[in-house]
């Protein structure tokens, strides 16, 4: 049901256009004020990406020594978050690597060479270099969501919060590379949703496959 709703929340987002008008706030035909701006580089770009990788691993070693939250998990409940975690993160790369939607920092309206094609229209090329649908890099927060849906059954206030903080972080990164001229904020959005499905899907499936026969 949730799936469901925020798949209509992405239409009616997609359908109102405002990617473009809130990409204009921080970019014009000299580009975008921000791309290479220090803390947007090195820190919410290159080292958010390297904690989450960072916070990964340290998932994967928790999956043999459970540290906090996580003890309350079964080794194969713990196997089955980060599975669900790593099964997002190569769905996004899978996605942007057939994308043919270019980046805002690639059109012409903000000193690129593309035009603005609907990320809708997949696999009509738009003149930049693709590559830029779904949001990567806002995957690393979102990723986390998977934890919820193992969580939520043994430990409901912890999975809140957990959810709380895979929310935000997504967001956060998506902003960031929004303010950059990197991403259009449905990119975002599309991913969060993605995200949230792929989790879903994973642990239903493999909750399924675990059950007594």
């Amino acid at each position: 049901m949730v799936a469901l709703i925020g798949l209509a929340l992405l239409g009616m987002w997609d359908v109102s256009g405002l990617d473009l008008p809130l990409a204009r706030l921080f970019g014009d035909v000299g580009g975008f004020d921000w791309r290479n701006q220090w803390w947007m580089t090195r820190v919410l770009h290159d080292g958010a990406r390297n904690a989450s990788w960072a916070l990964t691993l340290g998932l994967a070693v928790m999956i043999f020594w459970p540290r906090g939250v996580l003890r309350c998990l079964s080794r194969r409940e713990r196997i089955g978050l980060l599975i669900g975690m790593l099964v997002c993160l190569t769905t996004m790369s899978l996605m942007k690597f057939t994308s043919t939607t270019s980046c805002p920092w690639d059109l012409s309206e903000f000193g690129g060479t593309a035009s603005y094609v609907s990320h809708w229209r997949w696999g009509e090329a738009d003149g930049g270099g693709g590559h830029c649908f779904p949001a990567g890099h806002a995957t690393a927060g979102f990723a986390w969501i998977s934890g919820w849906f193992w969580l939520r059954d043994r430990a409901p206030r912890a999975a809140t919060v957990w959810l709380c903080a895979a929310l935000l972080a997504g967001t956060a990164l998506g902003l960031a590379q929004q303010v950059r001229g990197a991403h259009f904020m449905s990119h975002t959005l599309w991913t969060a949703w993605l995200c949230w499905s792929v989790s879903g899907a994973v642990w239903w499936a493999l909750r399924r496959w675990a059950a007594p026969r």
